[in-house]
């Protein structure tokens, strides 16, 4: 019998929120155009809060300032199989943070794939819902609403992250 382990995908995702609006961006996805938070994949060598300061700069040209964990959630993506692609059966951990975003830098380009910034009030974001890339952007935007915040601490990277053993 092999042992087949679930490797969830981790990601990490930015919500700043600036005079009653909330940032969004706006991508090219395999299921057309999509908003989401400012968000991406957990990267080797790095720890959560590395990836989200990392992915809003990349995909917003905005400085983020991590003030507080918003949460950690859970979601899974399905995606039927085509001819131009394989089925998918992700399921994503999602290490959300609170937090406060600079100007942009204008001359530093958006991430490949990402259209523009949004800033969305919550009424806009939520009537947007059959456009988000996942239920999580709702759910993370409705949760800072609600005042959800936990101390950054609460999620910590050993430091064999940024100098693992060699396998020998």
């Amino acid at each position: 019998m092999t042992d087949i382990r679930w490797k969830p995908s981790v990601t990490v995702a930015a919500v700043a929120e600036h005079e009653g609006r909330y940032l969004l961006i706006e991508e090219h996805t395999a299921e057309g155009l999509k908003l989401n938070n400012p968000a991406g994949h957990l990267d080797p060598g790095e720890s959560p809060l590395q990836a989200v300061v990392r992915e809003c700069l990349e995909e917003t040209a905005c400085e983020f300032v991590p003030l507080a964990l918003l949460g950690v959630y859970l979601s899974r993506f399905v995606r039927e199989s085509s001819e131009a692609r394989p089925a998918e059966d992700v399921t994503y951990l999602r290490i959300a943070y609170a937090g406060r975003v600079g100007l942009p830098d204008a001359g530093r380009a958006l991430d490949t794939g990402i259209v523009r910034r949004l800033w969305l009030t919550p009424d806009e974001v939520r009537a947007s819902a059959a456009r988000h890339r996942s239920p999580l952007v709702l759910r993370c935007i409705e949760d800072h609403l609600a005042g959800r915040r936990y101390p950054l601490d609460a999620v910590d990277a050993d430091a064999s992250v940024y100098a693992p053993r060699p396998l020998s």
